[in-house]
């Protein structure tokens, strides 16, 4: 058995057929996180779950690419599958009411994304407030509801750690999705107790990143797999990316680490059910 922690049939690219997806993920004993970026497809993930008895769970939250500032312009991404931003304000109450669902495992993905930024100093240091004060709220929704966090961070790991190292948020329980920091923060990040989440892009070559350095160095018992999807697509695979695919990014881990597929299978698949009450 696999656990993709982190999905996304709840967007556009899946539209026509997630049904189908999910039923093949089901099939082959893979379940999966349908993670939120916005209102909308948070909504999304928490209906496509209920429609499941098992196997199907939801995380619901504004990526901050998400937030409206007056600052942050419309973007399609061309690099991996394109997509629109839209802006969207946080609705304590609106997100509430979609995390009452038995369904709902997690508040994300939620966090500091610096990619996209605008060009000025002035308009730099409102696009980063705009995003921690949404982030904060957040945040304390979670620690209310007593859910763990996806976090999403792109380009702002100083910064997210300075937030989390805040002692109102010292228990706090979550996943660094999708790591791409150092390991030196890696290792902030394992000393809070938050889990590290992979994916396809262990794959690629990216510079001051070394994963397998990362990898090797994370405790077992701290590491979750995921596949991002339609994102991040393995290079055993082409096209969209599918939660069927984490088996790839298991079977990157079990050579790194030395050991055999099924026992990072067991072992991944036991951390994400601790982690997210599954």
């Amino acid at each position: 058995m696999l656990i993709d922690t982190h999905s996304h049939l709840n967007f556009t690219a899946f539209k026509e057929d997630f049904d189908k997806v999910i039923k093949n993920c089901l099939e082959n004993n893979v379940w999966m996180i349908n993670v939120g970026s916005q209102y909308t497809t948070s909504k999304k993930a928490v209906e496509i779950a209920e429609r499941y008895e098992k196997g199907i769970y939801a995380a619901v939250g504004i990526h901050p690419i998400h937030l409206s500032a007056g600052i942050f312009k419309t973007k399609i991404n061309k690099e991996e599958i394109e997509f629109q931003t839209r802006e969207e304000e946080f609705d304590e109450e609106k997100y509430k009411s979609l995390a009452k669902s038995k369904k709902v495992k997690a508040i994300g993905e939620i966090g500091l994304d610096y990619y996209y930024r605008p060009k000025t100093k002035k308009k730099l240091e409102l696009f980063k407030e705009k995003q921690k004060e949404s982030f904060l709220k957040q945040l304390k929704l979670a620690k209310e509801l007593n859910l763990p966090i996806i976090f999403h961070c792109r380009m702002a790991h100083q910064d997210l750690l300075e937030i989390l190292q805040r002692p109102a948020f010292s228990n706090l329980k979550g996943v660094i999705h999708c790591f791409t920091g150092n390991f030196e923060q890696a290792e902030k990040y394992l000393k809070m107790g938050f889990y590290l989440g992979f994916n396809g892009i262990i794959f690629k070559k990216i510079e001051g990143i070394d994963f397998m350095e990362i990898i090797k160095k994370t405790p077992l018992d701290k590491i979750l797999i995921e596949t991002d999807c339609p994102y991040l697509t393995p290079p055993q695979i082409k096209g969209r990316n599918e939660p069927l695919y984490v088996k790839y990014v298991a079977e990157k881990i079990a050579q790194i680490k030395n050991m055999s597929y099924e026992e990072i299978a067991e072992i991944t698949t036991k951390n994400a059910k601790k982690l997210f009450a599954i």
